[in-house]
């Protein structure tokens, strides 16, 4: 939680063998900032039947996943972005 009351939350399952429908080892994850009142800012996630992507506000956007560490830096950098308005 920030100092402002904006919440960053971040949720990987992560898979015990990788798959054909999953080769990074991911099952599911969830990307989360959003500002106090509720709006999403900003979510990445790997929705089943849609894959990976992201929501900036109402936009939805591909998102080609790398690994865990680029994913999770480029959404802490999404966030950079957004709280610098």
């Amino acid at each position: 939680m920030y100092a402002d009351g904006a919440i960053r939350e971040m949720v990987l399952w992560q898979l015990p063998e990788k798959t054909a429908e999953k080769p990074y080892g991911l099952m599911k994850y969830r990307l989360y900032y959003g500002l106090h009142d509720g709006t999403c800012v900003l979510r990445y996630d790997n929705e089943t039947g849609k894959g990976d992507h992201r929501h900036r506000g109402d936009q939805e956007e591909p998102y080609q996943f790398k690994d865990v560490e680029t994913l999770v830096g480029d959404f802490l950098q999404d966030i950079e972005r957004a709280r610098r308005g």
